[in-house]
């Protein structure tokens, strides 16, 4: 990782500072869109999920939920795309769905820029070269996001993440924020789910290829949920401790 007196201190300030600023100057959003997200989708507004941050230390990760809870007969989810709702589609097109992550950064989880976040069960299937990536904090946007968004490939992702954690700067990060301003408004590299070049969980995508065997895979997956299990636990007892 590039260390500079940027990466080292003024990342995180300016990390603050910004994150700080817009939870207070966007809450007017924060408050229409939750009342909006409420009406359409329902109790529980907010979609929570752990991933990998820096060092690859799990954390609560938060969106504003696009999709509905909808089951079938088994109790099982339905496809994502017949629970997706076209308030859900809009906020996502817009990136109105990622605003509850200011607060993973200003709490620290997260960085204005960086690696996006995957997911744990994606984080168990990286070599040392691939989780370079986890040298950093995730980012709300990243170089991969300014070039391709959610339409290229898992090699693609991991060349760009590995580029920004070595070439970190501030010149960088402000290209990769306006990129990312002009990205929004255009709507451009949005992609259905289902037609995008990374259409599958990085797991899948490699016992597709035939890279690991079934045992091999279905060790990972265990390791990921217990992953998840222990930060989990940790919670519950922090919680208890505190009452």
């Amino acid at each position: 990782m590039r260390k500079s007196i940027y990466t080292l201190f003024f990342k995180r300030f300016f990390d603050i500072l910004i994150s700080g600023l817009a939870l207070i100057l966007l809450s007017p959003v924060f408050l229409i869109v939750s009342i909006i997200c409420r009406i359409k989708m329902g109790k529980g507004i907010i979609f929570s999920q752990y991933r990998p941050g820096k060092n690859n230390k799990v954390f609560k990760f938060y969106k504003y939920r696009s999709m509905l809870n909808t089951k079938d007969e088994n109790g099982n989810l339905l496809p994502d795309r017949e629970r997706m709702t076209k308030f859900g589609n809009l906020l996502r097109k817009t990136s109105l769905d990622e605003l509850p992550q200011l607060w993973n950064i200003f709490k620290g989880d997260m960085s204005i820029v960086g690696p996006r976040p995957k997911l744990v069960k994606d984080m168990v299937f990286y070599n040392e070269e691939q989780n370079i990536r986890s040298l950093v904090r995730p980012g709300l946007t990243g170089l991969a996001q300014v070039n391709g968004r959610n339409n290229i490939t898992w090699e693609e992702i991991f060349e760009y993440d590995k580029y920004y954690v070595e070439h970190c700067s501030l010149w960088l990060d402000i290209k990769i924020i306006f990129k990312t301003i002009i990205k929004v408004f255009k709507k451009v590299d949005i992609v259905e789910q289902d037609k995008t070049k990374q259409n599958y969980y990085y797991g899948d995508y490699l016992l597709e290829r035939g890279v690991l065997t079934k045992e091999e895979y279905d060790n990972k997956q265990e390791l990921a949920k217990q992953l998840i299990a222990e930060k989990t636990s940790k919670i519950i007892k922090k919680k208890k401790k505190a009452n």
